[in-house]
C-alpha cells in the first residue's frame, strides 16, 4: 500500500510555472477581497449564478442533466426531483449548499467526507451513500470502437478507509502548520482522493465538491462567484489528460503531481480572471443598455442571452432583454436562430 506523506512536498523544487500561478490567485484574491467591499450586494447575485452553473456543470460531466429550467427550479426554488437524473442533482445542490455556509465547520476528516457523501445520495436508494467502496473498481476509457481500456487500478476496498484517513490526516497537518503552501497542498489531497477513487459512485462528483470546501477554508473564494465545475466541464478533456499524467506511478510513490497541480491552478486562476471582468461591469453605476453594451463588447464570436446576463448579474431579465433588442435595432448586434439555439454577435465582428 503506497504511502503519504505531505511533509515531504516542502523538499521539492516548484518550477516558476507554479510559483507565478500561486502568486498571481494570491494578488487576484487580494483584489477581489477589495470588490465585494466595494458592491456587495451586486456581487452577491453572482453567488446563484454560480450555484446553478456549479450544479449543472459537475454532473454533466458524469452524464447526469435535466433541461435549463429545470436546474434553475432545481437549485434556485429547490423544487423536489422528478426522476433519478434530478434526484442525483438536488443532492449535489444540497452538499454544495453546505460547502457554501458551513465551510469553517466542516473539518477535512473521512467521516465528514462520509456524511457530505451520505447527503449526495439523499434522494435515491443507494445501499452505501456514506460509505467506502464494497467492490474494485477502475479508472477506464471507452473508445469510438466500443473497446474499453483500463487506465489506473485504485486501492482494493479493504485499503481504501486507511488510505482516506491518511490523506486526511496529512493535508490537515501540512496546512495547519502552515509547513506546505495551500494551493500546493489541496491539488494534491484532490489528486489523491480520485486515485484512492473511495466510493463506488460519486467519486468525480465528490472530488469537485471538496475542492471548494478546501478552497474555502484556505481563504480563497472565487469558486462562490464564478463556477469552477463549469471551467472543468469546458475543458475536461484537459482535466483528464493531467489527471492521468500524475497518476503514473502513484501505487509506488513515484507519481509527479505537478501535472494536476498547474492545471487546477490554472482553473483557479482563470476563475479569478472571469471575476474581474464581471466586477469591471457593475463597477460604474451604468444604464441598463450601457452595461449589456460593454458586455457584448467583451464577448469574442457568439454569444447567448445567458452569457449576457452572467456579465450583469445587476440587471433583471427583461432589462437584458431590452437592451439587446435596442442593440439590434442600432445595428451593433445581429441576432441569429431560435428558442434555445438563439444566439447573437457584434456586427463589428463580420467586417
Amino acid at each position: 500500500m503506497r504511502e503519504f506523506n505531505y511533509r515531504k512536498l516542502r523538499e521539492m523544487k516548484w518550477d516558476s510555472e507554479i510559483l507565478g500561478l500561486v502568486a498571481a490567485i494570491y494578488k487576484d484574491a487580494g483584489r477581489q477581497e477589495m470588490c465585494l467591499k466595494q458592491r456587495p450586494a451586486e456581487l452577491e447575485k453572482l453567488v446563484e449564478i454560480a450555484k446553478v452553473q456549479s450544479t449543472e456543470a459537475s454532473n454533466e460531466i458524469e452524464g447526469i442533466v435535466t433541461t435549463d429550467t429545470r436546474i434553475r427550479q432545481l437549485v434556485q426554488e429547490k423544487t423536489a426531483p422528478k426522476n433519478r437524473s434530478e434526484q442525483e442533482i438536488a443532492g449535489y445542490r444540497d452538499v454544495l449548499s453546505i460547502v457554501h455556509e458551513s465551510f469553517d465547520a466542516i473539518p477535512v476528516t473521512q467521516n465528514y467526507i462520509l456524511q457530505l457523501h451520505r447527503i449526495l445520495y439523499t434522494y435515491t436508494n443507494n445501499p452505501i451513500a456514506g460509505r467506502t467502496k464494497n467492490v474494485q473498481n477502475y479508472i477506464s476509457a471507452s473508445y469510438p470502437d466500443g473497446h474499453t481500456e483500463i487506465l489506473f487500478t485504485p486501492p482494493a476496498p479493504y485499503e481504501t478507509p486507511a488510505a482516506l484517513d491518511r490523506i486526511c490526516e496529512e493535508y490537515s497537518l501540512v496546512t495547519g502548520n502552515m509547513e506546505l503552501e495551500p494551493l500546493i497542498a489541496i491539488p494534491v489531497f484532490i489528486h489523491d482522493f480520485l486515485c484512492i477513487h473511495p466510493f463506488n459512485d460519486g467519486n468525480g462528483r465528490m472530488s469537485r465538491l471538496l475542492t471548494a470546501l478546501l478552497l474555502y477554508r484556505s481563504g480563497f473564494y472565487v469558486g462562490r462567484y464564478i463556477s469552477l465545475e463549469a471551467k472543468i466541464a469546458k475543458n475536461k478533456d484537459l482535466y483528464y489528460a493531467a489527471l492521468r499524467a500524475s497518476q503514473t506511478g502513484w501505487h509506488e510513490g513515484k507519481d509527479d503531481p505537478v501535472p494536476f497541480i498547474k492545471y487546477l491552478l490554472g482553473t483557479i486562476l482563470a476563475a479569478y480572471r472571469d471575476f474581474e471582468d464581471r466586477f469591471a461591469l457593475v463597477e460604474t453605476k451604468r444604464t441598463a443598455l450601457d452595461t449589456v453594451r460593454l458586455a457584448a463588447l467583451s464577448r469574442i464570436g457568439s454569444f447567448t442571452k445567458q452569457d449576457i446576463r452572467e456579465l450583469c448579474p445587476s440587471l433583471s431579465v427583461s432589462s437584458v432583454e431590452g437592451a439587446l433588442r435596442k442593440l439590434i435595432e442600432s445595428g451593433e448586434l445581429k441576432r441569429e436562430g431560435n428558442g434555445r439555439n438563439t444566439y447573437y454577435y457584434r456586427t463589428d465582428s463580420k467586417e
